[in-house]
């Protein structure tokens, strides 16, 4: 047969509509060994990786039926794969369906019964599971399309393990071009998955060859300006003199090679020593001479490989940032530098621009000249250059640009929605613009034909987004892929760091696919050695609540009580633990190592705080906690509940379900996904008050550090505001601090963040909880929904609503909501001045004059009521 009338056959299948995909012999030779085995597929872009998704979706359900699903990473994506799935599928109408955030949750619930196949986005699949609208029992395929992103807490990896937890006959297909290159993260992408097969293919491939076009690649060198490399060098003297700094603390840099990676590991190594309750004064000095270097290594980036236009932007904006009361020491000290300000008049006056403009200019022009109908992809890494592309290639004749970005917005920079980025490719692919200028959201997936030039503004030094990118061209016809590459700057190191990954990336998939051929499901379905299940998790609390039970009969006069991590799940055990102990531990526990230190906790504190246990938490304003004796405590320690019990504790035929609420933010922590392993019965909806609502009287507010730094300081995020209304909405309030990190971080002062505790648990009458990560989260909060619903026989109701504020109330949140204006502040200016008109209309000096309100704070209200409103 020759290979054109090959080309010209079609599949020919029940669920496939006639002549309508084309037959490739090595799309067929990879079906056969993914149609019994979940499996890896990797496939060079436009080699049809959609069309081996289709065809062991349509052998599933005809031979073992039920439903089959496609998750894709981006709405547009799943209107691109439902457009192709709807035509070429011979399934009865409506049957294939296209699920996004778009569609309402009850009506996904009723469009999943009636479907055959439905096309989602992940989130959305998560969240149904999540809130049981779904089942994935008859699901007979799952397609996880851009596979490599199944690591971590993407949704692809809660999703395949309920997948095959519960699916009665479960496969999963992954399908990508790029898993990348480190070892690790594609054994971390196989295990998600629980992968049995890989097959990996190469445009090198004797099978593939007929079908790859020529992609020519080309480098293009240029000479960084002498009018750049001069403030380039004010930039460095400013790097050199952070990196003498930082080697008198003891950690040494080479001022000529400085891998952002190299950098990322030191600020976590100093962040990590800072928590160390033994660091000195220069651990914390170390730490605000990195966050200087890592601000001034990006501006070197800026000047070298974008240009002046985008250096400007930044530099700017750090020194708005330096005059402003709430900026960090270490922008402060930057833009105080003269080096600093050298840089920032020799970019102001630089009457040119990068030589990338400009070739960038001339290489569209040239293209579009030779082939008026040519489509061009110009990819940059920033926004702020996008924009200066399109500006400048807006002035050359022919040439039709567009700004491609993400969604998101930063300062005044609108992002696009998923509308207007359909509304773009449609115009590109229809020739409205024949230039798309992209940042990385143009990097996966698109359906962007005869694209016959990529242009790389600067290279990449990630293997899977180089070859993301150079796989926009070449689809249907030879396309060019030109890299521009600024002589001596970290261009060059980028641009080969990404080759050596692509080239490692290749030989690690050939030798995974050896080591995978021949292998059995029961070879890769067993638990990594290393990895912990949640019955694991659970049997650890009762082995050490065990051992300290042990300790105490022998007549340890001081227990050392477990962290909330060691809690076990009997509830018996759970009003042993008191704040006040888990203070005591903080040379354990490091967020509470700089916060309540040994000096700190006197005993009036620890008094205080050990009302705080789980017991007072759960007995809070409403009379002590029911069927808790002392001889139930006893019982459970003589007669522990057996491992097997302990793993099912929440499937007791004999115990109802648990039940909780969560506020829909919550969906994008790994706390509901926890509580889901453990079997609780979930719902996620808007909360007006609360994150968590276990109980008609139990609600509970989760941060993490970073949130709760934030929301003492974010007058938009007031955390005293949100616990009032908690307090107001239930009898017992909680608040849940989540990490393992410092809790006095960034700009706030140790004993601002220990008054902020006190307040809370005082003055608001809310008990603060600690745990490590999320899984500890999600144990404290099924304890709790335990003791409330089972042992208090509690309902579970949101019944918790924003209070309309009384004038006083409302008086002090619009003056507190000024930054560095907290409520405490806020309540002594109402006093002394009597309202906001007259507090608004005092001069800086008149509010100085308040016992307790310092210059800074008098500056920003001012600043704030007389400066001119500007969107």
């Amino acid at each position: 047969m020759s290979e054109e009338s090959f080309n010209k056959q079609y599949i020919k299948h029940p669920l496939i509509l006639e002549n309508s995909v084309e037959q490739r012999l090595y799309q067929l030779n990879i079906v056969s060994g993914c149609t019994t085995k979940n499996s890896l597929v990797v496939l060079p872009t436009s080699l049809g990786k959609t069309v081996v998704a289709l065809l062991v979706m349509v052998m599933r359900l005809e031979k073992i039926g039920g439903k089959v699903l496609l998750l894709s990473p981006t709405k547009p994506l799943v209107e691109q794969h439902f457009d192709f799935f709807s035509r070429v599928m011979k399934l009865p109408e409506g049957k294939v369906k296209a699920f996004t955030g778009s569609v309402a949750p009850e009506k996904r619930s009723e469009m999943w019964q009636d479907a055959d196949m439905i096309i989602a986005t992940p989130q959305v699949i998560e969240n149904d599971l999540i809130n049981s609208r779904i089942s994935l029992k008859d699901v007979s395929c799952i397609v996880f399309d851009e596979a490599h992103r199944s690591v971590g807490n993407y949704a692809y990896t809660y999703i395949a393990e309920k997948y095959v937890a519960t699916a009665d006959s479960p496969l999963i297909l992954g399908i990508t071009a790029s898993p990348g290159s480190e070892k690790e993260k594609i054994d971390e992408v196989c295990a998600a998955l629980s992968i049995e097969n890989v097959v990996v293919k190469t445009e090198g491939d004797a099978d593939i060859k007929p079908y790859v076009h020529k992609k020519e690649i080309e480098w293009m060198s240029l000479e960084l300006p002498k009018e750049l490399a001069e403030i380039r060098e004010a930039l460095k003297k400013i790097l050199n003199e952070r990196l003498d700094k930082l080697a008198e603390f003891g950690y040494p840099l080479d001022k000529n090679y400085l891998p952002k990676r190299d950098l990322l590991a030191l600020q976590a190594q100093l962040t990590a020593a800072m928590r160390n309750e033994t660091a000195d004064s220069s651990i914390y000095q170390a730490v605000s001479v990195m966050a200087e270097i890592m601000k001034i290594e990006h501006a070197v980036e800026l000047i070298e490989t974008q240009g002046t236009k985008a250096l400007l932007a930044y530099l700017k904006k750090m020194d708005e940032e330096a005059g402003t009361s709430g900026a960090s020491k270490a922008v402060k000290r930057l833009a105080a530098d003269l080096y600093f300000r050298q840089a920032l008049h020799l970019t102001e006056k630089c009457g040119i621009e990068h030589p990338k403009f400009y070739a960038v200019q001339k290489i569209v022009s040239e293209q579009l000249s030779s082939s008026p109908d040519s489509k061009i992809i110009v990819f940059t890494n920033f926004r702020e250059t996008a924009n200066i592309v399109k500006e400048a290639l807006s002035n050359v004749p022919d040439v039709r640009p567009v700004r491609f970005v993400g969604q998101g917005s930063r300062n005044k920079d609108k992002g696009l929605t998923q509308k207007q980025q359909t509304e773009i490719i449609e115009q590109f692919r229809a020739g409205v613009y024949n230039v798309l200028i992209a940042t990385s959201v143009a990097e996966e997936g698109l359906d962007i034909p005869s694209t016959d030039m990529v242009l790389f503004y600067e290279p990449v030094p990630s293997e899977i987004r180089s070859i993301q990118r150079k796989g926009r061209t070449g689809r249907f016809q030879t396309g060019r892929v030109i890299m521009l590459i600024t002589k001596g700057t970290r261009d060059e190191a980028y641009r080969w760091s990404s080759q050596n990954k692509e080239k490692r990336m290749l030989s690690e998939m050939k030798s995974l696919q050896k080591a995978y051929s021949g292998s059995s499901r029961s070879d890769f379905s067993k638990e990594p050695e290393n990895q912990k299940t949640f019955s694991d998790f659970e049997k650890e609390f009762k082995s050490k609540y065990e051992s300290k039970k042990s300790d105490e009969n022998q007549g340890d006069s001081a227990p050392k009580a477990p962290a909330v991590s060691e809690l076990e799940n009997d509830s018996s055990f759970e009003d042993d633990i008191s704040l006040s102990e888990m203070i005591s531990q903080s040379k354990e526990h490091p967020v509470r190592s700089h916060i309540f230190s040994e000096n700190f906790v006197s005993d009036s504190v620890s008094d205080f705080v050990s009302k705080s246990s789980l017991e007072s938490v759960l007995e809070h304003a409403s009379g002590p906690v029911s069927g808790l004796s002392s001889d139930s405590v006893s019982d459970s320690v003589s007669d522990p509940v057996s491992e097997p019990a302990l793993e099912s504790v929440s499937e007791k035929s004999s115990e109802p379900k648990l039940k909780i609420l969560a506020d829909t933010r919550e969906i994008k922590s790994g706390v509901l996904k926890c509580l889901d392993k453990y079997g609780i019965e979930l719902k996620t909806m808007k909360l007006d008050v609360a994150d968590y609502v276990v109980s008609d009287d139990m609600a509970i507010e989760r941060k993490t550090i970073a949130d709760f730094s934030a929301s003492l300081i974010d007058g938009k995020r007031n955390l005293f505001s949100q616990l009032i209304d908690l307090s107001r909405s239930y009898k017992k309030p909680v608040l849940i601090i989540e990490g393992d990190e410092d809790l006095a971080v960034g700009q706030m002062h140790e004993n601002s963040v220990r008054g902020a505790l006190l307040s809370i648990e005082i003055d608001l009458n809310v008990s603060i909880f600690y745990t490590k990560s999320e899984e500890e989260t999600a144990l404290l909060l099924k304890m709790m929904a335990k003791k409330e619903q089972i042992n208090e026989k509690k309902t579970v109701n949101p019944h918790g609503k924003k209070p309309a504020k009384t004038t006083h109330e409302q008086q002090e949140y619009i003056l507190s909501s000024i930054s560095g204006v907290g409520p405490h502040a806020a309540q002594i200016l109402l006093q002394e001045f009597g309202s906001l008109n007259n507090i608004f209309n005092a001069s800086e000096e008149d509010l100085c004059r308040v016992k307790g309100i310092g210059k800074v704070t008098a500056k920003r209200i001012r600043e704030v009521v007389a400066a001119e409103y500007k969107k």
